[in-house]
């Protein structure tokens, strides 16, 4: 499956079957060798009450990760053609979120609410602040941090295209600040309501689209005062609707997921 390109393995797990060790991950997310895939997504069998699904989120590189905004939104399309239901509560190492098919190209998913505390990254930082700076090859970079679930770093560009994506996200993502690895995305903020991105994802690299990545990107904007409560945030891959209300309240992300298509793999 995919969403914005960002594209996924998602497999039914197997009920008594230890989930997959790093190696079989890789070998599976190999493009030449293997399916190919930014990220595996297991859905869950053995779950408790109250929730649809329970589902796992591994990187490419074999690690497990807490949360993909992408991901989850295909979860939904694979157990909502499934199921035929339009409402799903889902589990993951993140917690419980609720999401909704609205139409075969408008699914949406509710994040929770943005957390800046940096122990939720986690980030080694004296104390919260809405600007941080991070000094990479001689220079001072500025940022924002927040966590949706998962990491994420957030820096202002003038011009998406431009970003050195390719140095910054490495240096970030391996900094001892971040001791589980960050998630670094690069907005070019265009209005209150329209901002365009790019993401380095840890353990993946650079990918189309980002889910949580679009979701970080706007609650840092929205924490800055420079972004509204519905924003479009343009991705290579395509466009992602992203509304926070603020404090106190959950963010929405909202956009397509599809189908690719079926196959088996030995495991």
């Amino acid at each position: 499956m995919q969403g914005l390109g960002n594209d996924f393995l998602v497999v039914r797990w197997p009920i008594g079957v230890p989930g997959p060790d790093a190696n079989t991950v890789r070998r599976w997310a190999d493009r030449r060798l293997g399916v190919g895939f930014d990220q595996l997504l297991t859905v869950d069998n053995d779950i408790n009450s109250g929730v649809d699904a329970a589902y796992r989120v591994f990187n490419a590189d074999g690690g497990e990760v807490e949360q993909c905004g992408n991901g989850v939104r295909c979860v939904a399309r694979f157990l909502a053609d499934e199921t035929g239901k339009e409402e799903l509560k889902l589990q993951s190492k993140a917690g419980t979120i609720v999401a909704r098919v609205l139409s075969d190209e408008a699914i949406t998913v509710n994040l929770g609410e943005p957390c800046f505390d940096p122990q939720a990254l986690p980030f080694q930082v004296e104390s919260e602040k809405d600007f941080y700076q991070l000094g990479i090859q001689a220079e001072e970079i500025e940022f924002g941090a927040v966590s949706l679930g998962n990491p994420h770093a957030v820096i202002a560009v003038d011009s998406v295209d431009a970003a050195p994506v390719d140095i910054l996200g490495p240096a970030f993502g391996s900094h001892s600040v971040f001791p589980r690895g960050v998630n670094v995305g690069f907005v070019e903020i265009r209005n209150q309501a329209q901002v365009s991105l790019r993401v380095f994802e840890r353990g993946v690299g650079e990918t189309p689209g980002c889910g949580t990545g679009a979701a970080a990107a706007v609650a840092v904007g929205r924490r800055w005062k420079v972004l509204a409560e519905n924003v479009l945030v343009s991705l290579p891959g395509g466009t992602l609707s992203v509304n926070w209300a603020g404090a106190g309240s959950p963010l929405w992300l909202q956009g397509p997921a599809t189908r690719v298509y079926e196959g088996q793999i030995e495991l």
